[in-house]
């Protein structure tokens, strides 16, 4: 899967725009996205796109202008680690949240919109107007949908399955775990096999200055999109009981990969990005 400029940039506020700096002078901006492949152009168009959808901020610092993140995106970074870095698993004495919803003809739109977000928060559709997802997913998606306009098309409740039939083959109607555990492998197919590079690579560097710098730039162009890709997964999964998923379920070895590259290459990375934003500040 290709990366959008657009969300790599995002990815990389998340990571370094509150801890090192608020604000990204474009001059940093331009050369991040350059240690990740993009061109200056495509960089400075990225930028462009985004601070038109209001995702960026623009201000002035002294004879160079910055972009911060929108408050609204930076809430979100805020709500976003615990379920990236530490994902909880429902369980099967849980209750589930069932969010159902009426929208007008007239705005069929806003009905699109409305099923869009909930499945990108881990809910998935029991019928035309009925979605079903864990109560974990629940304060997120309301405040999500509450500020995109949508909560007057919705009412939540809380409920208790009543098994008609075997819950897996339920959930496999309700869910698309297919396309989910596909992800998955690919993600699986990506990364797997780059860990145990990682690892005798991390073993062997020696530790002279300019080798440790094009090591800590060369983390950084691999973990960047490597956190980007992994960003949708602890949303578009429900994080269902297991006895409710299918054999094979390829979610625990993609997090173990995703999480043991996250380990070994987060620090090096973030001293990378610390390094540049440092020296642009100085």
């Amino acid at each position: 899967m290709k990366l959008q400029h657009q969300n790599l940039l995002v990815t990389l506020y998340g990571l370094y725009g509150q801890s090192a700096a608020s604000s990204f002078p474009v001059s940093v901006i331009v050369e991040m996205l350059g240690a990740l492949g993009i061109k200056s152009q495509a960089s400075r168009s990225t930028i462009s796109r985004l601070k038109s959808r209001g995702v960026l901020i623009n201000e002035r610092s002294g004879n160079e202008s910055v972009y911060q993140l929108s408050a609204e995106i930076v809430d979100g970074f805020r709500k976003d680690d615990q379920r990236i870095f530490a994902p909880s698993r429902s369980t099967s004495e849980e209750s589930l949240i069932l969010a159902i919803f009426s929208v007008p003809e007239s705005e069929r739109h806003r009905r699109y919109e409305l099923r869009t977000e909930l499945g990108s928060m881990g809910f998935g559709m029991v019928a035309g107007g009925v979605a079903v997802g864990p109560q974990m997913a629940f304060e997120q998606a309301k405040a999500r949908l509450d500020a995109r306009g949508l909560s007057e098309y919705i009412e939540y409740f809380r409920a208790d399955y009543i098994p008609a039939a075997d819950i897996r083959d339920r959930v496999a109607q309700w869910w698309d775990l297919q396309a989910l555990d596909q992800q998955y492998t690919d993600f699986l197919q990506l990364y797997v096999g780059r860990l145990g590079a990682w690892r005798e690579r991390l073993a062997a560097t020696a530790e002279s200055s300019e080798e440790r710098s094009d090591l800590e730039r060369e983390a950084f162009a691999f973990y960047v999109p490597m956190l980007t890709r992994w960003r949708h997964f602890p949303y578009r999964d429900p994080n269902l009981p297991f006895e409710y998923l299918p054999e094979g379920w390829k979610a625990p070895q993609a997090k173990k990969t995703f999480l043991a590259l996250h380990e070994l290459l987060s620090p090096l990375a973030e001293s990378y990005a610390t390094e540049l934003l440092c020296s642009r500040a100085s």
